[in-house]
C-alpha cells in the first residue's frame, strides 16, 4: 500500500471501519433521508460541516440560529418530513432554544444537533469557549429528548431513535449532543441504524363501538380538529358530512376541512356562540387537539354532552377535558374505522343543517365585525391573488389570531402556519423561507407585525441570497398593538409600546430586496401579483394607524 514500510504490520481487513463523530452524525442523518439542514456553523460544528456535502445535505444558512429553528420547523410542517437544524455550542443552542419550544407546543418534528463540552471536561468551570453548566439539562426542559452520546457508535443509535420517537406517538422536539471531542475523534462507528417504519395504530374495538354509538344516536353533534387531524382530511370531512356535524378547528387545524364548505365554522373556537354551541351538543367528537386555553382564548367550557377524543397521544386524552370515550391511535386509521362502524347513521336534513351553520357563522363574525373590519378587505385582496394550494405563515401578531386566522380562508390543498400555544414572535419570516425551501413550486406569504417582524427582520437577507420570490405582508400598527390594548383596558398608561416609526420598505431594499407601502387593499393586491414573480422578497407595508411621533435625534435638555 502507499507509504507502507517493510516494518508495516500487514491491513487486518476484519478490523472495524473507523469514522469520526461528525462523519457519523452526517452518515446518520442521510441515512434517514435528511437532504436539507439549517443553521450557522461555529468553531465547534466545523466536523459536522466537513462532510455535508460528501452525503448530499445540502446546508441553508439564516441569519440568527432561532430563525433556522423557525425555517427548519415550517420545513417540517410543509413537507412532511423532520426539520434539522445545526447550531455549535452554548448561546448558538440557546438562541435556538425558543423555536424548540414552538416546535414543542405545535406538535413538529425538530432535530436539534449541537456540539457540547468534552467527554471528561470537568464540573468546575474552567472557560473553555461557549461553556455552560449543562446544555442537555438546559433543553431537557423544552424538548422531548436532550440526548449526550457518549461514543461515536452511539450517535447512530441516537439519531434513530429521534426518527423513531418522530414517527410514532406525538412528534415533538429532539436535541443531540456530540461532545466536542467526539466529533474528531475516529472510532468504530458501528453498523448504519434507521428508524422503522411507522406502523399506525387504530383505537380499541370497543371504544370505536361505544363512540360510533354515541355519534349514531346523537341529535346535535360536532366535531372540532386540530393540527393532529391532518392526516385525517378526507375521513374528517366524510364523517361531518355523514353526521351532519358542523366542523371547528383550532389554529393548528385551519383548514383541514375547507372554511369554505357549509358546515365549516373555520378556527372559531374563540367564538362565544361557537363555544355555547359546544356545550349545549349531546356529542362533542375532538379529533388530534388539546381543547386547550390557547385556542379558546379563555378557560375551558363545561360541557354538558358525551366527549369523544381520538389522539395519537395518550397523556392528550385526559388533558383539560377528560374524554369520556377515549379513542387511542393514529388519527387516519381511527377516523376510517369509526366511519365503518357508523353504516347506518340517518341521513341528516343537510339544507336545514348548513342554514344553522351559516347562522352560527354570522354569529361568530358579529362578535368582532367591529374589531377586525380594517383588517378584513386587505385579507380578502390576499385570498383573491393566492391559489388554493399558497402557504402563509403567520406571527403572533393581532393581524393574524383577530385577522387572518379566523377570516381569511384556506382550504386542504393550502396550509396556514402560526405559532400556537407558545406564541413566539419573529415565527413568519423564518418560516415563510423554510416553508418555500420545502416546495418551491407553491407560492409563500408571510404575514406579520411590525413589532414581530422585528424579532427576525435580518432573514431578508436569508431570503435575498436565496432568491425567493416571498411576499412579506407587515400590518404596521406603530408597535405592539396587543399589549398596548390590554393596558388600555385595564387602565393603565402605555408603556413601552409605541415604537418609532421604521422605514421597513427601505430596510429590505438596504438587504436586496424589494419594499413598497400599500395604501388600500387594491394596492395590497397589486404588490402581491408582482412579488410573487420577483426573484427577491418583496415586503409590503399595511398602514393601520398613524404611526407614532417620531423619536427627535437630541432630547431637551
Amino acid at each position: 500500500m502507499p507509504g507502507a514500510t517493510l516494518s508495516d504490520p500487514p491491513a487486518d481487513p476484519t478490523a472495524p471501519t473507523l469514522t469520526t463523530g461528525g462523519e457519523a452524525l452526517v452518515r446518520a442523518l442521510a441515512a434517514h433521508g435528511v437532504t436539507r439542514a439549517f443553521g450557522i456553523p461555529g468553531t465547534h460544528s466545523l466536523e459536522i460541516y466537513r462532510h455535508l456535502a460528501a452525503y448530499r445535505i445540502e446546508h441553508l444558512n439564516p441569519r440568527h440560529e432561532q430563525g433556522a429553528g423557525y425555517a427548519a420547523d415550517a420545513y417540517a410542517r410543509v413537507s412532511g418530513r423532520p426539520g434539522v437544524a445545526i447550531t455549535t455550542t452554548g448561546p448558538a443552542l440557546l438562541n435556538i432554544a425558543a423555536a424548540v419550544g414552538q416546535a414543542y407546543s405545535d406538535s413538529v418534528p425538530l432535530l436539534v444537533v449541537s456540539p457540547g463540552m468534552p467527554l471528561r471536561h470537568p464540573r468546575q468551570s474552567t472557560g473553555l469557549l461557549h461553556e455552560m453548566r449543562s446544555q442537555t439539562e438546559a433543553l431537557r426542559g423544552i424538548a422531548a429528548v436532550s440526548h449526550r452520546v457518549s461514543s461515536v457508535e452511539e450517535i447512530g443509535v441516537a439519531v434513530a431513535r429521534a426518527f423513531t420517537l418522530f414517527r410514532t406517538g406525538r412528534p415533538r422536539p429532539v436535541h443531540i449532543e456530540v461532545p466536542l471531542d467526539l466529533l474528531t475523534a475516529a472510532e468504530p462507528a458501528g453498523p448504519v441504524r434507521t428508524a422503522p417504519p411507522a406502523s399506525p395504530a387504530t383505537a380499541d374495538p370497543d371504544a370505536l363501538a361505544a363512540a360510533a354509538e354515541a355519534l349514531r344516536s346523537a341529535a346535535r353533534p360536532m366535531i372540532v380538529l386540530g393540527g393532529g387531524a391532518r392526516g385525517a382530511a378526507a375521513e374528517c370531512l366524510r364523517l361531518a358530512e355523514k353526521l351532519g356535524a358542523p366542523v371547528v378547528t383550532s389554529a393548528n387545524g385551519k383548514g383541514i376541512v375547507a372554511e369554505t364548505h357549509p358546515l365549516s365554522l373555520g378556527v372559531s373556537l374563540h367564538s362565544r356562540a361557537v363555544r355555547r354551541r359546544l356545550a349545549e351538543c349531546d356529542v362533542l367528537l375532538a379529533v388530534g387537539t388539546e381543547l386547550a386555553e390557547s385556542d379558546l382564548w379563555e378557560p375551558l367550557p363545561a360541557l354538558t354532552g358525551t366527549l369523544v377524543r381520538a389522539d395519537i397521544d395518550p397523556a392528550q386524552l385526559y388533558a383539560g377535558l377528560p374524554a369520556d370515550i377515549p379513542l387511542l391511535g393514529d388519527a387516519r386509521h381511527t377516523m376510517r374505522a369509526l366511519l365503518d362502524a357508523l353504516p347506518s347513521v340517518p341521513a341528516p336534513a343537510t339544507d336545514t343543517v348548513h342554514r344553522a351553520v351559516a347562522a352560527l357563522r354570522g354569529e361568530r363574525n358579529a362578535e368582532t365585525r367591529g374589531e377586525d373590519a380594517h383588517l378584513l378587505p386587505y385579507l380578502a385582496a390576499i385570498r383573491a391573488v393566492l391559489p388554493a394550494d399558497a402557504v402563509l405563515t403567520s406571527d403572533s401578531a393581532q393581524c393574524c389570531y383577530y385577522g387572518a386566522i379566523p377570516h381569511l380562508p384556506v382550504a386542504p390543498e393550502g396550509r396556514y402556519l402560526h405559532p400556537t400555544g407558545f406564541g413566539t414572535l419573529g415565527y413568519a419570516l423564518p418560516a415563510a423561507i423554510g416553508a418555500k425551501t420545502a416546495d418551491p413550486a407553491r407560492p409563500v406569504v408571510a404575514l406579520s407585525g411590525d413589532g414581530g417582524l422585528q424579532f427576525s427582520v435580518q432573514e431578508l437577507a436569508t431570503a435575498v441570497q436565496l432568491r425567493l420570490p416571498l411576499p412579506v405582508v407587515v400590518f404596521d400598527n406603530g408597535g405592539y398593538g396587543e399589549i398596548r390594548d390590554e393596558m388600555v383596558s385595564r387602565g393603565d398608561r402605555p408603556t413601552a409600546v409605541d415604537l418609532p416609526p421604521v422605514d421597513l420598505p427601505a430596510l429590505a431594499r438596504a438587504y436586496g430586496g424589494h419594499g413598497v407601502r400599500a395604501e388600500s387593499p387594491e394596492a395590497l393586491a397589486e404588490a402581491l401579483r408582482h412579488a410573487l414573480n420577483t426573484p427577491a422578497p418583496t415586503l409590503i407595508t399595511v398602514p393601520l394607524t398613524p404611526a407614532p411621533a417620531p423619536v427627535p435625534e437630541e432630547l431637551p435638555r
